[in-house]
């Protein structure tokens, strides 16, 4: 093996977004694309390359309905002789399990923050996630062209709920709403922005030194030169090595929607954020980039091709070169695995992919034995640690209305638990007759209903159910459990025995009561505990 994977590597930059539903995510990650060169613009609207459809990364057909982000998506695109790879999340809580997978691919994450509502509630798990996984994280402030709270409150929220300290690499100029550009102080220069017509082209950026801003901006540069010196008395300047811990977050300030301050968002990924390292196998020893071909599922999907009825799994390259058609070994079943149908993934555009290298994503197409947190890999055998599931705190019990369509029922069930959509459970009297549903947040609920009426053809009927808290069991605990009021247990697909529980109470007195039983949390230390 030569060292071309190392060297690839070292020009790449996997990084996810997170952020709350219309801190501006969606609009960011298009503006990403339209300064990486991968989209073009037509009448004043940004448009996918080669004149298809708009390449927005909410391709699902409920994202597009409600407007937010439900499932991740992947896209690839060059900048400044680098490739980068941008993992787009959902925006809510309610899908955060699937934001822990994309993180768990990502060298990196950018947290979008809206200029007026800082750190929300609802997101507050998805950012604590990402501080409790030590990635790098870069914030970036948005919608500072409208009105919205002050910087440096919004500096002392985030070290407040997060733990991370903010640095703030540009500063503005004007207040929210009066957004006159950013002080990059790096280097003290004053970088006035542009508006173009709907954000359609790269904003234009000038130069200005401090004798004309002065000059020019009046007291909104007035202002921002009095914080500015008060950040620096208190020391609050970037750290390259407390970034790449975890433990600091560069932070700029712009605005998505008229590209203010994209470009040097986009710069700082490619500046600060790390390049694929070797990453621990399972054994906690790190596989070098230069060792043979491996990666791991963090995703997979399905019908998003919905003429074809096709399924995705998502691969994050760890190790070596990958090559279509080369024949690599599935961990989890020792079968070979032939990689024919691979492709590169620009949201739901797809093209053949010949060649991949550490940090990118390739898409693995008819994966059927693939699941999400296998590992493929080329003659040295590695196995990756394995993606685990959240404890779920919302059920419903699943039937489908037209008996006739039960097959479609079973098979789009299956998909979906696959898929990680939702958990599904069943019980060993009823299999999937009326199998369990279970989510970390209700609309995971709308989704799966959603998808088996209009892409698998089966409506179904969700019944909610009682139970509040579930914790990993074994056979011997299962057998003293199921007599029991208030507990039942069910099955996951993997064989995993779930005890589910009415109450945290009754879950914490049976603990203690009885303390040789088996009652684990499924993921401990995560928000879902």
């Amino acid at each position: 093996m030569t060292a071309a994977a190392s060297v690839e590597a070292a020009r790449r930059r996997t990084f996810a977004i997170i952020s709350h539903p219309d801190a501006g995510k969606t609009t960011l990650t298009e503006k990403f694309l339209l300064y990486g060169g991968a989209l073009t613009v037509g009448a004043g609207a940004v448009k996918a390359r080669g004149g298809r459809r708009s390449a927005t990364s909410d391709w699902m057909e409920l994202e597009q309905q409600r407007g937010i982000s439900i499932t991740s998506t992947v896209l690839q695109f060059p900048y400044r002789g680098h490739v980068v790879n941008l993992l787009d999340t959902p925006g809510h809580r309610d899908f955060s399990e699937d934001t822990y997978r994309v993180l768990a691919a990502a060298d990196a994450a950018v947290m979008v923050l809206d200029a007026a509502k800082g750190i929300e509630p609802q997101t507050l798990k998805l950012f604590e996630v990402c501080r409790a996984r030590g990635l790098p994280l870069i914030t970036f402030v948005n919608k500072w062209d409208r009105p919205g709270r002050d910087a440096l409150e919004l500096l002392d929220e985030i070290t407040a709920q997060i733990g991370v300290e903010p640095a703030p690499v540009t500063w503005p100029v004007g207040r929210a709403g009066d957004f006159r550009g950013v002080v990059d102080r790096r280097g003290g220069r004053f970088v006035r922005f542009t508006r173009t017509a709907r954000g359609a082209t790269e904003a234009p950026e000038e130069i200005v030194d401090a004798e004309r801003a002065a000059s020019e901006e009046g007291e909104a540069w007035a202002t921002a030169s009095d914080e500015l010196a008060l950040l620096a008395e208190v020391g609050q300047s970037f750290d390259p090595e407390l970034f790449r811990a975890g433990e600091a977050s560069p932070t700029f300030f712009g605005s998505a929607l008229t590209n203010f301050g994209v470009r040097l968002l986009l710069d700082a990924v490619v500046d600060l954020a790390p390049s694929p390292s070797p990453r621990l196998d399972e054994e906690g020893k790190p596989r070098p980039l230069d060792a043979a071909f491996s990666g791991f599922v963090f995703k997979v999907q399905a019908n998003m091709d919905r003429a074809h009825r096709d399924r995705v799994a998502y691969l994050r390259v760890c190790s070596g070169r990958f090559h279509r058609g080369m024949v690599v070994t599935h961990a989890q079943t020792h079968r070979p695995f032939a990689t024919k149908y691979a492709t590169s993934v620009f949201g739901q555009e797809r093209a053949t992919v010949e060649e991949a290298y550490p940090g990118d994503v390739v898409g693995l197409v008819n994966a059927a034995d693939v699941r999400v947190g296998d590992t493929l890999y080329l003659d040295e055998h590695v196995v990756y640690p394995g993606i685990p599931s959240f404890a779920p705190e919302h059920f419903a019990v699943a039937r489908v209305r037209d008996s006739g369509r039960f097959k479609q029922f079973r098979t789009g069930i299956a998909q979906l638990d696959e898929e990680g959509v939702v958990q599904v459970l069943r019980h060993p009297d009823l299999g999937d007759q009326a199998p369990v549903l279970a989510a970390v947040g209700p609309m995971q609920f709308d989704v799966a209903v959603h998808r088996l009426t209009n892409e698998f053809g089966a409506p179904v009927e969700l019944n909610p159910a009682s139970w509040s808290v579930a914790r990993r069991t074994d056979a011997l605990s299962a057998a003293v459990l199921r007599p029991m009021r208030g507990v039942d247990v069910y099955a996951r697909a993997d064989g995993t025995l779930l005890a589910l529980f009415e109450s945290r109470y009754w879950l914490d007195r049976l603990a203690a009561d009885q303390p040789d039983l088996t009652l684990e949390p499924l993921v401990a230390g995560t928000m879902a505990e």
